[in-house]
Parts: structure tokens; sequence; C-alpha cells
């Protein structure tokens, strides 16, 4: 049995990891009611400003009490996730009082057949369902126009360092982790939307291989692009979270292949403060091009230095083949584009109750309800454009093909070429590259440009996570970098 501990203070509990709040659930210095209680003040002072939370559970506090119970219990260790709250993004679907609407009144009121897969995992591990973190909407697939975090439902999500862009389309989800509003949450990616956020708002985000976690319930863009992953502040918290949500799901096909490349014993086996030794580790100088002597590219540079005294081989000055047509060629939208249609009418199509069934449905609900949406302001024409599309034909077969000569000419080339574990790519600049591809990536807070945050990219292969992990634990423990968000105590609404 726990020693009887004193109570954890407000300051304890901000900045705390997966592993502080255990222990202190261990000692009986916290419980479950008592984080979730914590978390909804802080949601009620600051979201107001930041709005990272779209909105809450009221099942949370009951939530937590089962969980206690559970704990209380329990002749054994629970899983790491155990009575934690977390925020999921709003387009993955949850089977309770909430919504699930990608932030567009469209959806309000849709009623899902069921949890998303990875909610499911989240809740077979003893997660409790915080609430609906806010995102770009639709997941940045309405109208080229619509800022970085804005929302119709949630409004304009800021960025807690900057007050200013927070990137997309997993804004929400980065925000209230990085403003202490949530221990973990999870977030979505088609092209950037983990990795982006995650660099801006100096939080940890692991893009995952395409398949390693469900797609079942999430609302799509292309399930060819399409994946989930964690948003937190340290690489352990993202390790334990993925190790909880991956593997095979029979709603999604994907991840039956991808199945393969989940670790046995799962992935905190990885977070091994040595794991930099004897790891190769390629630099691409085109994403290094800062000017010269500005901050970034002294702090980067340092940050090389230390990947050697960990113990790495820089593989340096490498170049990837035809890097500027994966910036110039369009095969990316052009598919993305087709498949979006046919991949939400299926959705769509799924759901229990709905007030629109097509993307042709979405597209007349925005224009009869333009005020609302601002559609004035904020076009749709990503959505128009991908209504008029009917099926691959030459065009999109051309397209998926184009990327997969891409990938296996450029970046899988360099990886096997220099064999590769891993390339360290500052920021989120890379994130076409692994999209396309269908590679992960882990984005890790590396400084401060003044008052904005700025990471580094380790990507690598498919299935690669437990290499990118060893990697991504141990530049963070040698560098600690992350800060909280300094001025949030000031913040009024």
């Amino acid at each position: 049995m726990a020693t009887q501990g004193k109570p954890l203070s407000s300051s304890d509990v901000r900045e705390a990891t997966l592993s502080d709040l255990q222990l202190a659930f261990s000692r009986d210095q916290l419980t479950s009611r008592q984080l979730v209680e914590f978390y909804l003040r802080e949601i009620d002072r600051l979201n107001p400003i930041l709005k990272g939370v779209l909105e809450l559970n009221p099942d949370a506090l009951a939530q937590a009490d089962g969980a206690d119970q559970e704990r209380r219990r329990a002749g054994r260790p629970l899983p790491k996730l155990h009575g934690i709250p977390i925020l999921v993004k709003d387009n993955i679907a949850t089977k309770d009082k909430m919504n699930t609407t990608a932030g567009s009144y469209a959806l309000l009121g849709s009623v899902v057949p069921r949890d998303a897969g990875v909610v499911s995992k989240l809740r077979k591990a003893g997660a409790i369902i915080l609430g609906k973190a806010t995102l770009s909407e639709w997941s940045n697939y309405r109208g080229h126009n619509i800022p970085s975090g804005w929302s119709a439902r949630g409004g304009q999500g800021k960025n807690p360092y900057t007050m200013g862009d927070p990137s997309g389309s997993s804004s929400g989800s980065a925000i209230s982790v990085a403003a202490n509003l949530v221990t973990v949450s999870l977030g979505t990616e088609t092209d950037g939307s983990i990795l982006c956020p995650s660099d801006s708002n100096s939080v940890v985000g692991i893009k995952p291989t395409v398949g390693l976690t469900s797609r079942d319930g999430v609302v799509p863009i292309t399930p060819r692009q399409d994946t989930v992953g964690p948003i937190c502040r340290t690489v352990s918290d993202a390790a334990y979270v993925l190790e909880a949500i991956a593997g095979e799901d029979i709603r999604d096909k994907a991840t039956i292949e991808a199945s393969k490349y989940v670790p046995k014993g799962g992935y905190a086996q990885f977070l091994r403060i040595d794991g930099l030794r004897g790891k190769r580790v390629g630099i691409v100088r085109f994403f290094y091009e800062f000017g010269n002597n500005t901050f970034r590219q002294k702090t980067l540079e340092q940050h090389l230095e230390i990947l050697r005294q960990q113990g790495a081989v820089l593989v340096d000055n490498l170049v990837i083949d035809n890097i500027n047509e994966f910036f110039t060629s369009s095969s990316e939208d052009i598919a993305m584009s087709i498949e979006f249609k046919p991949s939400l009418n299926s959705y769509l199509k799924n759901l229990v109750a709905s007030p629109v069934r097509t993307l042709a449905d979405v597209i007349a609900f925005n224009e009869e309800h333009a005020e609302l949406e601002r559609l004035d302001e904020y076009n749709q024409d990503f959505m128009v454009e991908a209504q008029k599309t009917s099926g691959m034909g030459k065009i999109g077969n051309e397209a998926l093909s184009n990327m997969t000569r891409l990938s296996e000419n450029g970046f899988e080339k360099l990886m096997k070429v220099n064999n590769l574990d891993a390339v360290a790519i500052p920021g989120a600049v890379f994130s076409r590259v692994l999209a396309i591809g269908g590679y992960p990536g882990i984005v890790v807070p590396a400084g401060y440009d003044k008052d904005e945050p700025f990471g580094i990219c380790f990507g690598g292969l498919r299935g690669s996570e437990p290499k990118l992990i060893e990697i991504a634990y141990s530049f963070e423990q040698a560098t600690k970098v992350r800060r909280p968000p300094p001025r949030l105590h000031e913040l009024k609404a």
C-alpha cells in the first residue's frame, strides 16, 4: 500500500509527465478526480483566450471516480494511461455525449456508430476522455484561405507562446498540451498536421507510419496518407500513448499490414538515454539555409554537435536528388482531391444520424449557413474541386505513380544508400516528404527565437518508430529545451 503523501500543488501538476502522475497516484498524493478538476479549472481560465478545447466530456469526472475506485481495488500495476485525462482532436469519433464534427456546424448533432479505433484502445488502457480539441476545420481541407487553427465551432486557436498562429490542423491538441490544459492528446496528420503544430507550440508530436494506428472512426481526407498520433510534452509520454493506440484493427485494413511494425513489448522499451549511440543520422543541408549567423542556425548547429557527443554518426551534406520536385509537384494535391470525396462520403454514410450524408451536402450546408461558417470570408474551394472529381482515372493514377517514384528515388534511396537510421531536419518542413511516402516522424522542441518556439524533426522509413524514439528521447534528455509558455498567468479573457 502506498504511503500517504502530501497532496500535489497546482505547480506540481503543471508540466507533470505520465510517470510523475502515476507516482503521485501510487503515493496517494493525487487522484484522477483531482487531476480532472485541475484541468477543468485551467481550461475555464485559459481556453476563452487560447481556444484549444472545443468541447468537454460531461462524464469526465464520473470516469475519474471510476478510475480512482479501480486503482484502490487493483492488486497489480495498471497501464500508464490509467486514470489520465486525454483530449482527442474533434475529427476522432467518441461514442458518448460529445459531438464529432471536424470543427464544422455541418456535423453538429451527427451520431457516430462507435468509438474510433484509437479511442477504444485508449479506454481499454484506462484513459479518461476529457474532451475534444479544436482543429483547423475539416483538418484544413475546406478551402485554401482558412487560417490554421480556425474552425466555425471553435473559433481561432492561439499559440500560447506567441498569441499568434498555432499552425494546423491538430492545433488544439498542441495548444492544450503546451499550455497545460491536459496531460496528453491525440492529433491526426495527412501532411504536417501533427508535425507542424508540435514544432510551433514547443511540444513533442509523433506522426506514425500510415497504418500503424487505426483510422476507423476518423473524419478522413485520404486513407493513403491519414494517420493518428500523440501530441505530448515529452518523448516518453508520446511513446506511452503510441504504445496504447498502435496495432491491428479489423475495421482498418491498413493496420493489418502495418501491425508487423509494432514491436513486441511496446515502445517504452526504446526510451533509452544512450539511444543515439551508433545511430547514423543524415543531415540534408538543403533544409538548413537560414542565412548567416541567425540564432536558429547557430542553435541547430549546436544541436548537431550534441547528437555527435551522444554517440551518433552524422552523415553530413547529403542531397536528396529530387527534392525540388517534391515541393513543385502537384501530384499530392491531385491525388488528395480525388480521394477526399469517396473517403468522406463513406464516413458520412456510416453515421447513425447526420445532417449531411455526402460531400455535396456539406458544400450545400456551408452555402446555406454562410454566415455561421463565414463562407464569404473563408472559402471552400478544396471541397468544391473535390466534388468535381469522379475516380482516379488516368490523371489520378499518374499522380500516384509519380509519388511512388518520388519516394523511392528520393527519401528511400537516401536512407538506403547511406545506411541511415534517420534524418534530422529543422522544424516541420520535411512533412511533405514523410506524408507522400507514409513515413514516420517525431518533432522535439529545439529552441526559442525570442518567444517563438521551433523544433527538430527526426524522420525515417516505414516502421522505424523504435529507432526514432531512441534518437528523439536521447536528444531530448541531452538538451531538455522545452519550457512552458512564460506569460500564461497574465492572460485574462
